[in-house]
């Protein structure tokens, strides 16, 4: 049932992505360009999940546990770090130059453009960088 509820989740949270044109980099970097031919489109996709994250945090949390598990797994650690810094400002150089964040690129290899692909690829290996770079450090 708990793979289930994932998968469903997961499809609901692309088509989301999809219907808002979230996965299209054109219009994420219009968003972003607020000096420029700034499109605030996406500013009430955000405006909304902010509103359903809200409500589905209150109304989840005044549960004792979560249908699907035995115990919530909520952030623990509230430090402001060097590595939060570099990874923030990593991930917002990147959104703002390609025009894709993890979710929507992943929901975006649906349409099997080259250059989501290429991103993918790229956040992959990024992401084993780090787990290589950070198990040495």
């Amino acid at each position: 049932m708990k793979n289930v509820i994932a998968i469903i989740s997961g499809i609901l949270f692309g088509l989301g992505l999809a219907m808002s044109e979230m996965i299209n980099p054109t219009v994420v970097i219009a968003f972003l360009d607020v000096a420029g031919d700034w499109n605030p489109a996406l500013m009430f996709v955000m405006f909304g999940a902010l509103l359903v994250t809200t409500v589905g945090f209150t109304l989840s949390l005044k549960k004792q546990s979560p249908l699907c598990a035995s115990q919530f797994y909520l952030p623990t650690n509230s430090a402001i770090d060097k590595p939060l810094i570099i990874g923030a400002s990593l991930f917002g150089v990147g959104w703002g130059m390609a025009g894709y964040c993890p979710g929507p690129a992943i929901a975006g290899l649906a349409y099997g453009q080259q250059e989501t692909i290429y991103f993918v690829i790229a956040m992959l290996v990024g992401l084993k960088s780090a787990q290589l770079f950070s198990a040495k450090g």
